[in-house]
Parts: structure tokens; sequence; C-alpha cells
């Protein structure tokens, strides 16, 4: 994400670089270079020359120690800034309440439906709570067809009414119906329309008044840059909603959205959606979302994920296994499985610093491990607990089954043996580096 706003900064700081000091003439050179980038982001001009006065008042301010170089501070200076603008802080959704009512609001096509769902399934695997989603867009039968298929596929419960026309009547009654089952969370789904009318606008009013809920989240989708600004205005005038949802954030979006709405209607950006599978959400953190803009990736967040897939006593497991040698290719299946549960792999790399840069220009497809995977199930299962018994016979009878040809076998075989080597001199140390060394090994 933000590619092309990262590679603009990274070209606006250059001007500093083999500067000794930070003068009024090469931060102004810097800072044109920064507003340029903003307003190519769909950055609104108002917003953006906000911006630039303010880090060119703070860089201006500050002498540059020794230790750190003049781009270096200004570097630092924008990213607070940026942080600072997108919110500061993260915010936590609120579910107090029983049960806690949360309501969804947006356009059509905004990814609503998809993300209410989303955020049942985080609250389910996240928090522990039992969820009830509600389809109350009674205007669009294929929106409630949606919501069920999505919350059958979640294993959460969904509350509608076919016959029904009064989306106020049905939440109603969905909240009726949570309490006498004790459910903790209510998810109301709401109508969209392609553009905002006073209908549309009347009829949520209308279901927030009855239903108070806890959270009155505002969907929007981040690709339709200061668009999704503007709208979220003109619901918040309205709703007065508690925060902003981000959403197709992984998409080709030049990041206006999400730099800029923050600071027009005042309310935080709480979830982005980096994704359609039912986990592609995450928790918006403006500091982490600085960081990766300039480039300097979000290796908490990419740590934080791998922590979800990779429990302790499957890890020590693992470890023992690698002391004595017996890691094989179950094992490695196993740990790739458990890589592509963390997300799309373009979104991984840019969280590592400085690799969002180097690998701009390469394409990284969702199934890089493909082939890998393809070889290792084409090999018998004796094979894989005993890569040694991996002779030319068999390795022509796996290039065969697996689609590929001897040359990528022979070379995965011998970046698996380099790796189990190099594995096993570091069993002893703090902790192996499984996730980079399996890494290394995909298909080039």
């Amino acid at each position: 994400m933000f590619e092309s706003l990262s590679e603009k900064f990274d070209r606006a700081f250059k001007v500093l670089k083999g500067q000794g000091r930070i003068s009024e003439i090469n931060v102004a050179e810097t800072l044109k270079e920064v507003r340029k980038a903003l307003l190519d982001a769909d950055v609104s001009f108002k917003i953006a020359k906000q911006f630039t006065e303010t880090v060119k008042e703070k860089a201006l301010g500050q002498n540059v120690l020794t230790a750190i170089s003049p781009s270096q501070l200004m570097v630092k200076i924008v990213h607070d800034e940026l942080a600072v603008l997108m919110g500061g802080e993260k915010a936590e959704i609120n579910l107090k309440g029983s049960p806690a009512i949360i309501l969804m609001s947006g356009l059509q096509g905004s990814g609503k439906t998809t993300f209410s769902a989303k955020l049942a399934n985080y609250l389910k695997t996240k928090k522990g709570r039992n969820v009830l989603l509600v389809a109350c867009d009674v205007y669009r039968p294929a929106a409630i067809e949606q919501l069920k298929v999505l919350g059958e596929q979640i294993g959460v419960e969904v509350f509608s009414e076919i016959d029904s026309k009064e989306p106020v009547k049905i939440a109603k009654k969905a909240i009726t119906y949570a309490r006498e089952k004790g459910i903790a969370t209510v998810i109301i789904d709401t109508a969209g329309r392609l553009a905002i009318d006073q209908e549309m606008m009347n009829e949520i009013a209308a279901i927030k008044k009855e239903v108070n809920p806890q959270e009155t989240l505002f969907v929007v989708d981040a690709m339709t840059g200061q668009d999704a600004v503007n709208t979220a205005k003109a619901f918040n005038d309205i709703l007065n909603f508690d925060g902003v949802i981000l959403t197709k954030l992984d998409g080709d979006t030049r990041g206006g959205a999400a730099l800029t709405i923050r600071s027009v209607v005042e309310k935080p950006i709480k979830f982005v959606g980096i994704g359609e599978k039912m986990d592609a959400l995450d928790i918006f953190y403006p500091e982490r979302m600085a960081d990766r803009i300039l480039g300097m990736g979000d290796i908490v967040s990419l740590v934080e994920r791998a922590q979800e897939q990779f429990d302790e006593e499957a890890a020590k497991k693992l470890q023992k296994k690698i002391q004595q040698d017996t890691f094989n290719f179950d094992d490695f299946l196993s740990q790739i499985k458990q890589i592509k549960k963390m997300g799309n792999m373009k979104d991984l790399v840019g969280m590592i610093p400085g690799m969002g840069k180097m690998l701009k220009d390469v394409e990284i497809e969702d199934d890089a491990f493909k082939s890998i995977e393809a070889i290792i199930t084409s090999m018998t299962p004796k094979e894989r607990s005993n890569p040694s018994l991996l002779n030319g016979s068999r390795r022509k009878r796996i290039a065969s089954g697996s689609g590929t040809d001897i040359q990528e076998v022979n070379r995965l075989i011998k970046q698996f043996d380099e790796t189990r080597k190099m594995m096993k001199m570091m069993s002893g140390g703090k902790g192996s580096k499984l996730m980079q060394s399996m890494s290394n090994m995909k298909r080039r």
C-alpha cells in the first residue's frame, strides 16, 4: 500500500542528503516536493499546505545533532506529523453494553457487508465474543444472502426477516433476540446507495435513534480518494458516527483518504480492510501506518501476525526437531501453511523495513509457495519424513507429479538441506529464524 506516495516522499528527502545543516532554502525545496506528493495522493490543498507549514516550523526550530543528518531529522518530523494527522494513537472499539450494538453505515459498494462479517469474525476469534449479524438491507435480497453466506463461513448466526421492509423493526427484534439468547455483540448491516440521498440518511438515522448503538461505524472505500473524505463528512453531519473503517487499502489507492479523513471529520480510523479473506482486517495504528508510508516497514505488526499463527507449544516441538536434526518436509509444509495464514505475501514483505522499496517493481504473488507445495505433496509420506531417500528416479517422478521440472525439484531439496543445517546451527541461540529461512526458499 502507498507505494507511489512512499516513493515520492523518498525523493523529497533526497534534497537534504549531503547537506550539513537545515536551512530555510533546502527545507523549502524539500517541502515543495512533500506537498506535491500529498496533492498527488489526493490530499486536499488546504491540508497539504497546513501539514507542510507545520513541518517547516518544527524543522527550522531544531538543531541537527551530530549523530543524525538533516534528511534523517526531516524524516522523523514528517513521520511524527503524519501520525498526528492520522489520529496519533489507535482508537479502541466500544464493546460495553448487553448486548454491545454496532451499527454499520456507508455507501453501496464500499465493502460494508463484507466488513460486517470480518468484524464479527475478529470479535469471535480475537476477543472470544459471541456475535449476531443483522441483515437490515431490505432493498437488496442479494445483500441479505451475501451476509448469510459470510455468516455461515465464519460460524456466526445471521438474523433476517425476508418478508419485512422495515429495517428499524428488524433491528429492534434482533436486539431482543440477542438478549434472550445471551449474545454479547450485535452488528447491524444497513442499506447503502450508490450516492448519498435523504431517504437513506433518514432511515439509518432512525435506526440509530431506536437502537442507541455503542458504536456507529462508517465504512468507506479507500480507493475513492478525496471523495471518501467528502462522503464521510456528509454521513458524520447526520449520524455523528464514532469511527471510520477504510476498506480496500491493499488496492491501488493513492492514500489521501487515510491521511486526511481523521482531520476532516475529527473521528478516528479504527480498522482497515486489507483483502477479501475474512481475517483480512487490521487495527489502525497511525504511527505504524506512518512507518509504512515512509518506507520504514512495520515490524511490530509482522511480529504480532506471526505470534497469532505460531503457538508456543508447537514452537518448542519444532525447536526439538531442529536440534535432533529430524526436521522434515512435513514440518516444512506445516510452516508454509502457517505463514500463508498471516496474509498476502506482498503485504508481509512491505512490513519488513527497506524491503518494500527494494521490491517495488517485483510482482509478489499470493501463490508464491504454490510450486513448493506441489513438489512436497507429490512426495510419498516416507519421502517427506526421510528426505535422504530422494534419489534421481524419485525426483523425476516428483517433478512429473507436481507439474514442475527436475531442476526445480533439485533446487528445492538443496535449499531445504542448506536451511536445515543453518537452523540446526542456530538452534542453540536465541530462537530460530525459521520464517526468514523459509522466505528465502520461495521460487526464484
